[in-house]
Order: C-alpha cells, then structure tokens, then sequence
C-alpha cells in the first residue's frame, strides 16, 4: 500500500516546500492539501468535526494549488493533491486552467479531491446556496473535464473555446465526503474515486459504491481513505479490503513536530 500524506498548510506551519522534499525523501507516495478560501468571523456553522472551537489553521489555510506549485518545483514523484478543493466556491475556467498548468509543469502528477463543503457562511460568501453546491460543484468538474479534455471544449456557461495546456495525467478526481446515495452518485458520474475521512466504515460501504458505479456503466471507483491516524492494525485491516494507498493525517505545525511525525510514519512503510 502507498502512504500519502495531508497537512492543512499556513502561514505558521511547515513550509510546503521543506515537506514536500521531506515527504518524498521518506518514499511518500502523494501531498495533499485542504482549501478554506476565508472563515467569515460570525462563525454560525459549528465545526465540521464536532470540537467546540474551530482550529486556527482554518483561518490561515494557504491556496492549494500555489502551495503545491512550490511542492512541484523540488520534488520529482510525489504526486501533487487538493484535499479538498472547494469546486463550488471555484470558477471553473480559471480553476481549470491552473490545474492543467501545475499539471504540465510537474509532469502529470496532480490529483484533484473535490468536495462540497461545510461552513454555510463561506459558501454563501462565493454566492452559492448551501443547498445547491453539490450540483454546482458537479457543474464545475464538469465543465473543467471538458476544457481538460476536448481540443474545443463546450459546456453549458461558455461558449467553444481553446484552452491549453492539456493535463498530462486527466487529471484523475476523486470525490471527498461520507458515504451515501448522492455521494456515490457523483463519483459514478465524473469521478475516479472517493476520498472518505479517516477510514471507518468503508467495508460496509463497498457494496453501494459498486452499485452505483455499475449502475453508470464503468469500472468499480478506486477509494484512497483520506485524513488517517495510522496504526499497524488499521493499515492492514484497509490492505486486506483491495485499498491501494491511504493518506496520513499530519499536524499543522513547525517542521520539528512534522519531521518527528513524518519520521514515526515512516516505520509504517
């Protein structure tokens, strides 16, 4: 199994650059980074994650696709991701083409983890109802799969239209949230694969997601659990249900607590 690696990355914590030569070093296989656009301070959504207070690193969380672009300029194999980007705060066109372009530049190494975020505010500050996102979101990858993919790219938004440069790896999209109907609805229709924080419950979910990717006609999704705290146990439990690569949770923090935990993740490899 190939181990990657996720860290909401700030201001204050590691720079990007220093872990991505630190990760690949070690034999990590991908760097993922999360996307929060801005917290408006009314803060009416409770954190996603149930903790009382919201961490500060989501009010400091740098663009993923710059940080990755410095990920890509010193690294050779680490594949470069969005874990996750935010495609209905996104408009696509220019979305789609920074993408391509970290994508040529590095060689085909991005991976795009979509998702559709949780804080009511934030979204409704991009001008998207909360409760239209995911189908603005499927609108987006969408429409940026065509500009990736087609010579003349159209799509309902804009008219026929040239854009280059081509991504040179898809580039693959995986879908990031809990599993569910409409979840895997969206992953059997424009996506690669799902992303499901952490790792519990993805056995019981398996035979959904097969179901919905049958129903769309196409292979069974790869599924990359998202956001793990590892242990031996949990890693072998994910090898023995077919799961290809895991990503690990880092802190967002000064290199020193990175490097030891980078160091401790290691031993798992």
């Amino acid at each position: 199994m190939r181990l990657g690696l996720t860290m909401f990355a700030t201001d204050r914590s590691m720079p990007v650059h220093e872990l991505a030569r630190a990760a690949e070093e070690r034999g990590f296989s991908s760097l993922f980074l999360p996307e929060h656009t801005h917290i408006p301070v009314s803060r009416r959504t409770p954190p996603a994650n149930g903790d009382a207070e919201l961490a500060e690193e989501y009010k400091r969380t740098y663009d993923p696709l710059v940080a990755l672009s410095f990920a890509a300029a010193v690294t050779e194999k680490l594949r470069l991701g969005t874990g996750i980007l935010l495609a209905a705060q996104r408009e696509p066109i220019v979305t789609a083409k920074a993408i391509a372009t970290l994508d040529h530049l590095s060689g085909g190494r991005v991976v795009v983890g979509v998702g559709f975020g949780w804080n009511v505010e934030e979204i409704a500050n991009h001008g998207v109802p909360y409760h239209s996102r995911r189908e603005v979101a499927r609108r987006h990858v969408l429409a940026m799969r065509a500009l990736w993919r087609d010579d003349v790219a159209a799509f309902d938004g804009f008219e026929p239209s040239w854009s280059w440069p081509k991504p040179i790896s898809g580039p693959p999209v995986y879908v990031g949230g809990a599993a569910g109907p409409k979840l895997f609805a969206h992953v059997a229709e424009y996506a690669e694969g799902w992303m499901p924080i952490g790792g519990k419950g993805i056995k019981l979910a398996l035979p959904a997601l097969r179901e919905a990717c049958e129903k769309a006609g196409r292979p069974m999704a790869r599924v990359i659990p998202f956001g793990t705290l590892p242990t031996p146990e949990k890693l072998g439990y994910l090898a023995e249900l077919g799961i290809e690569e895991t990503v690990l949770a880092l802190a967002s923090a000064p290199a020193d607590v990175v490097l030891r935990q980078l160091d401790t993740y290691a031993r798992f490899m």
